[in-house]
């Protein structure tokens, strides 16, 4: 039986068609005028989805590449991180400080659970550091933590010294992020998610006060040396080849941004997660997260239901793509994506196919039930 492609991994996620089409024009140089030009655009859009004044340095790489150019542009061997540790992608970030020879203190909590602000203060009260790192938005759990909060605890009790290094991949461009309001000194995210093209780009901003400790950073470092970026900006190009046809596309997607405006972009995010978790309510499920993340949701799976099993029912009988659990979390949860190129009918499409996909695993089932649960929640969008 015919059935559309959807996918619903939180990352890659679906791209529009306008975007994909740029993506199908010939290859154009990138040392021209043109490109200049399209760059400087594409600048001030990031600019715009960062919330920021500041630059936005485009990385032709991964998210991760993009965390290792902020993190090793401001950071020195021998300086102390604190960094959140609750979720797969929060502990790739403790590897960084290990691996350039920065002093670590973990704060350690369990998968699902979000860091508050009053956790961070107890720490920076104990202790100096230079550096505080966490996830906005942690991917593999679905957790989102208070920011704002956070930001102005750093502030207030770290002091100048004491830079937020946030990793927003999943956050950027899906949830409120306001990095200069809320005090972030380096923010990360990559192309693959809110931002709604395939994955090649990574993107980092560093507030006054990171460029500042920039300009002394002691990491060696090339390809990801944020101050080669920094010159070659000035001039609106980059410092290596760019994936230049990825940052043409990515201007047709960062105008549709644009376009609906960040504040529409955070609503219409909101209200399908919040659809898609009050379907899952309805059927039984429980939500995994005890501070649930708009652009992705993790829910656990019922007694009796294999992953595998699950997951291979939805692609095969549906041809639905979602993710499995990570980390600790692997084959005891699954993840839906509501970021990006995601609309209210997304959420339906996903809950109505958890039913089909419960009831062929022997699950007791009411069709609709779910559906019906969801439907509530997105009239708020067509009232």
């Amino acid at each position: 039986m015919l059935m559309k492609y959807r996918l619903y991994t939180p990352g890659p996620t679906s791209v529009p068609e306008a975007t994909l089409l740029e993506l199908a024009k010939p290859v154009h140089h990138h040392r021209t005028g043109e490109f200049r030009t399209m760059f400087a655009e594409v600048q001030q859009l990031l600019q715009y989805v960062f919330q920021t004044k500041q630059t936005v340095y485009t990385i032709t790489g991964s998210g991760t590449a993009a965390f290792e150019a902020g993190f090793t542009s401001v950071m020195a061997p021998g300086q102390r991180v604190l960094n959140v540790s609750n979720g797969k992608f929060a502990e790739r970030w403790s590897s960084y400080a290990k691996t350039f020879g920065c002093e670590l203190v973990e704060l350690k909590l369990d998968y699902g659970q979000p860091v508050t602000p009053a956790l961070i203060e107890a720490e920076l009260k104990k202790s100096k550091f230079d550096a505080v790192s966490l996830v906005h938005s942690e991917t593999s759990t679905a957790t989102v933590c208070d920011l704002a909060g956070i930001g102005k605890v750093v502030r207030e009790v770290g002091g100048e010294g004491t830079l937020l290094i946030v990793d927003g991949i999943t956050s950027i461009g899906a949830m409120p992020f306001k990095m200069d309001e809320w005090g972030v000194d380096v923010a990360i995210t990559g192309s693959q998610k809110a931002l709604m093209l395939p994955p090649g780009l990574g993107f980092v901003a560093l507030s006054e006060r990171a460029t500042k400790r920039m300009a002394d950073a002691k990491i060696k470092n090339f390809y990801f040396d944020l101050k080669k970026y920094q010159k070659s900006i000035a001039d609106g190009d980059t410092p290596f080849t760019p994936a230049n046809t990825l940052i043409e596309a990515q201007a047709v997607s960062l105008r549709m941004v644009k376009s609906e405006t960040l504040e529409v972009v955070w609503k219409r995010t909101h209200t399908v997660a919040e659809a898609f978790r009050q379907g899952m309510k309805a059927l039984g499920l429980e939500i995994f997260s005890s501070n649930p993340a708009d652009s992705v949701t993790a829910v656990k799976y019922p007694a009796g239901v294999a992953d595998k099993d699950f997951r291979n029912n939805l692609k095969s009988k549906h041809n639905i793509h979602i993710a499995g659990g990570q980390g600790t979390m692997e084959g005891k949860i699954f993840r839906v994506n509501h970021m990006g190129y995601t609309d209210p009918y997304d959420a339906l499409a996903a809950v109505a196919a958890v039913e089909h996909a419960l009831r062929a695993l022997k699950q007791p089932v009411e069709l609709g039930k779910g559906v019906c649960a969801a439907q509530k929640v997105l009239g708020e969008l067509f009232a």
